[in-house]
């Protein structure tokens, strides 16, 4: 019997969720629109700093895979959702279909991995989830991060999907981390922020080992 894996932003995916519940009572905002639309705009802080093989861990419906496909660089999404995976399959980008801390191609050898769009909540433990990340890269490589633009410091708990008629997804674990907290999250996880910087209303860091300074 084949387990069912859940697809926790299948509403968002499918257009029609647009806000994320946290355990704490606030909301935080999704942008399925900017994820299935082509790569522009702040997107290019993130494109601009690949030069060399990139991963994109939880690549969606694939718009940076395919913008770095475009800039000729070898390039995989990875992703556990039917969803995506079936948007990517659209936009024929590489894709690979499995959760991010199993087994991946190439482990070791990339020179970015990417966390776009609040990836660095996946599985609510950002220092586990960075030290993955750190792992897949080669030596001087580097893990490209787009964090919460606001000094929202660390927060770790759960959250799920709301969608337009206020109908809400199963909980599962999710974490934030606010510009002011960065520093200390990646040093946790063996890295440094070498890069800060953002447009549009988002903010990015680009990371690296601790002593490449």
């Amino acid at each position: 019997m084949t387990a069912v894996v859940p697809d926790e932003f299948a509403a968002a995916l499918t257009g029609t969720a647009t806000t994320l519940e946290l355990s704490d009572g606030r909301t935080s905002p999704l942008h399925p629109d900017r994820w299935r639309d082509r790569a522009a705009g702040a997107d290019r802080w993130l494109l601009d700093r690949c030069h060399g093989p990139t991963l994109d861990l939880g690549c969606g419906p694939g718009r940076l895979v395919e913008a770095l496909l475009v800039r000729g660089l070898t390039v995989l999404g990875v992703d556990k959702s039917d969803h995506a995976i079936a948007q990517c399959h659209d936009r024929a980008v590489p894709v690979r279909r499995a959760d991010i801390f199993t087994s991946l191609p190439a482990e070791g050898r990339w020179d970015h991995v990417l966390l776009a769009d609040g990836n660095i909540g996946i599985g609510g433990d950002p220092v586990a989830l960075l030290r993955r990340a750190a792992a897949l890269v080669r030596a001087g490589g580097n893990v490209l991060v787009e964090i919460a633009p606001r000094p929202s410091g660390l927060w770790r708990g759960a959250a799920r999907s709301r969608d337009h008629r206020g109908a809400l997804g199963q909980w599962f674990a999710w974490a934030e981390v606010g510009a002011d907290a960065i520093v200390a999250v990646a040093r946790l996880a063996g890295l440094a922020v070498l890069e800060q910087g953002g447009a549009a209303g988002r903010a990015f860091v680009r990371l690296g080992p601790a002593r490449a300074r």
